[in-house]
């Protein structure tokens, strides 16, 4: 994810100002050179690639390395820690951000519940624990029992409960453990009764469902190779295959149910349909959701002889539901926007539609009871609504605000179901919903430490640079001075086919609560408005995400909402591309950049762990026309030497196997040696941690404290 002497006469010199004068006075600090860092030497190589007639420098190669096998690289990891954390120990603003957000943290949160035979399981956190404890209920309104209690899994707490299920009739949990935020899973399978686990341990699990067979002698799983020695959190993930793994017995006698050794970057995932009778393969190679489907007949003796059901890769296919050999899909086959269709397994070819497209992008659907559950977004906005399973409507369902719903899973012969809701001022609420009464209940409602209605919550739109409007969010606190522009964090994605949807962050709320203003922007790339808003984000378009950024950057100073000297850009992944791409393309427009785990060599992230995947969206280095796109927004090869660049705080961590922290390595060297400007370009390098799932609490508070001090310091916040 300044010294303080610059900013101690001024929080002396501000109890004698007017608030404007104060904020005037703040916003001419953050804007004055300060005394330039001494960055650690970073040793230049080199190397030099010639792709396609260009001759491309690479001199920072050696930072790809991993910092656990190249003591090199973790003499740099230390070094540029102990210049940063020097830094960010000046910040004034560190200690309030972390208090406020360590309040906002403090509040009892639950998760989805799953309901199992007569047991529901679910997750629970008290506030500032560093892991959710899982917890399980005989009966809907039985006590809840401590089940898994993470945090005693590791003296730091970066050891996470990662995906669990529980068999169907509840005796046993599945579960997966995730350690210092790696994607590796191992998995583990728990007696819920006596609460210990037995002798089952799978490993080498990586970016896999986890599903039991109905009768509970066992689960379908999918795991890569074992890597060589040193490699696991480097190497390319290939060879994904499906496995069948019978209680009792140890991994060596696996089932291996379906590999693709022809196709070795597809991945392999499983489903057991909602009648036991069959187990759905989805394949697919690439992030862009063109899946290809195989389903094998499950009897007595395991999985039988597989059908191909699609295997052009083309389109989206969620399971849905089957009724016999009549399955049920969401799907974007003729449809952008998503449609529900369902066809006969003996000819799936022949698709009869059930619920047709509409405006709003169709992004989920569930079978509940006889209900299927439809989840919708509108303008970025959650809307749900109930359909019979032959596709007619039976009711909306009445969501509490503009906000984010998830959940609605549940069983073909249960009427229950579960869902969340939140919004960016709203913390979670957990709400049981019966589909054959239309009975809504709240089952779990946070009690909070603050009042959401001291919050506004906006959209507004924007017109991009070619004239497409893009809708954003706007949060801010009720009563904020709006005659002037306010610092504000613009944040961003556009990528991936996901949607910036309205959720609740007590880091972020702790900048509104201070007086800074939110922006989320739902730039093109994402899935907001279907396929054509994700196509016209990606590959040779990906120009349009920047822009989309940039425009609404623009529109914020325009309206007023910030000014000139105020405005703080951030994102994360994906995001964290956008961000050091658009700290290239327009460095005069902000004032402070916050680029987290990003991707930020275009040219060699599809060499290591995950980053094959993403050709979907960025394209193939190894294709002449993609690499000149590529080169063109890099991160980090179109650093330019000398430009009066922003304030840039770069974070990672050094378990990121899903992008590798090299990227953020080289960029932060490069920046630094391109001197790019007075302002401090920084990078902050967590230790047992990962892309981000799995943090612990109190690491996830301290990084957005330092991230948010940064921001404020440079944009001008005033947090007196």
């Amino acid at each position: 994810m300044s010294p303080q002497a610059l900013r101690a006469p001024l929080a002396l010199v501000a109890l004698f100002m007017t608030p404007a004068a104060a904020q005037a006075a703040g916003a001419a600090a953050a804007a004055a050179p300060a005394p330039a860092l001494a960055y650690p030497a970073t040793e230049r190589g080199d190397t030099i690639d010639p792709q396609f007639g260009v001759d491309v420098a690479d001199p920072y190669r050696w930072l790809e390395d991993d910092v656990r096998v190249n003591p090199k690289v973790a003499e740099w990891v230390a070094a540029q820690n102990r210049v940063t954390d020097a830094y960010l120990h000046t910040l004034p603003g560190r200690e309030a951000f972390r208090a406020r957000m360590t309040e906002l943290f403090d509040y009892e949160r639950f998760g989805l519940p799953r309901k199992a035979g007569k047991r529901y399981f679910y997750t629970r956190n008290d506030g500032l624990q560093p892991q959710s404890v899982l917890y399980v209920r005989e009966g809907l309104k039985g006590q809840g029992r401590v089940l898994l209690d993470p945090n005693a899994w590791a003296q730091d707490g970066a050891t996470a409960l990662a995906e669990w299920r529980p068999s169907e009739d509840g005796r046993y949990l599945l579960y997966a453990v995730q350690d210092g935020g790696t994607d590796w899973r191992i998995v583990r399978v728990m007696d819920v009764a006596s609460g210990e686990n037995v002798s089952d341990e799978i490993r080498w699990v990586k970016f896999s469902s986890l599903s039991w067979a109905k009768d509970g002698s066992g689960f379908y799983y999918s795991r890569f190779p074992a890597p060589e020695e040193g490699a696991a959190f480097q190497s390319l993930n290939e060879h994904h295959a499906v496995w069948f793994h019978r209680l009792g017995t140890p991994q060596s006698e696996d089932v291996l149910i379906h590999a693709t050794p022809d196709r070795p970057k597809l991945n392999n995932s499983a489903v057991v349909t909602d009648d036991g009778k069959y187990l759905l393969v989805v394949g697919s190679e690439g992030t862009d959701e063109r899946y290809g489907l195989t389903l094998y007949p499950i009897g007595k003796k395991g999985a039988g002889k597989p059908r191909v059901l699609v295997d052009d890769f083309a389109n989206n296919w969620e399971y849905v539901t089957n009724q016999g050999t009549r399955f049920t899909f969401l799907t974007n086959k003729g449809a952008p926007r998503q449609r529900i269709v369902s066809f006969d397994i003996r000819n799936p070819g022949r698709l009869t539609q059930l619920v047709a497209e509409s405006e709003d992008t169709l992004v989920g659907a569930s079978r509940v009871g006889d209900r299927i559950i439809l989840s919708y977004l509108g303008d970025a906005k959650s809307e749900a609504e109930m359909v019979t399973l032959d596709g007619r409507k039976v009711a909306d369902i009445k969501l509490a605000d503009i906000g984010s719903a998830s959940g609605f899973g549940g069983k073909s012969l249960d009427p229950e179901t579960f869902y969340a809701f939140s919004s960016y001022a709203r913390p979670t609420t957990i709400y049981r919903l019966d589909t054959a009464t239309g009975k809504t209940e709240i089952f779990a409602e946070p009690k909070l430490t603050f009042k959401p209605a001291d919050f506004t919550v906006e959209q507004r739109f924007f017109k991009s640079r070619d004239g497409t409007e893009v809708p954003m969010f706007l949060v801010m606190k009720k009563g904020i001075d709006r005659s002037k522009g306010s610092p504000t964090i613009l944040y961003g994605y556009g990528g991936f086919n996901v949607s910036m949807t309205p959720a609740f962050s007590p880091t972020r709320l702790a900048w509104v609560d201070k007086g800074g203003v939110l922006a989320i922007a739902n730039l093109r790339g994402g899935g907001e408005y279907g396929k054509a808003w994700h196509d016209a984000g990606r590959l040779d378009k990906k120009q349009n995400v920047f822009d989309d950024f940039i425009a609404a950057g623009e529109y914020l100073i325009a309206q007023g909402i910030t000014g000139r000297g105020q405005l703080a850009i951030e994102g994360g992944s994906n995001g964290g591309l956008l961000v050091g791409a658009v700290t290239n393309q327009r460095p005069d427009l902000i004032a402070a950049a916050l680029p987290a785990v990003g991707v930020m060599d275009m040219l060699r992230f599809d060499r290591f762990t995950a980053g094959r995947y993403w050709v979907d969206d960025y394209g193939y280095p190894s294709k002449e026309a993609d690499f000149r796109n590529l080169l063109g927004y890099s991160p980090y090869h179109n650093i330019k030497e000398g430009a009066a660049y922003p304030a840039v705080l770069v974070t990672t961590a050094d378990t990121d196997d899903r992008v590798v922290p090299g990227h953020s390595f080289k960029y932060a060297a490069a920046l630094q040696h391109a001197q790019a400007g007075d302002k401090p370009h920084l990078i902050r390098i967590e230790t047992r941690a990962g892309h981000g799932s799995g943090k612990p609490t109190d690491k996830i508070i301290a990084e957005a404290a330092d991230k948010y001090a940064f921001a404020a310091k440079w944009t001008g916040l005033d947090l007196e």
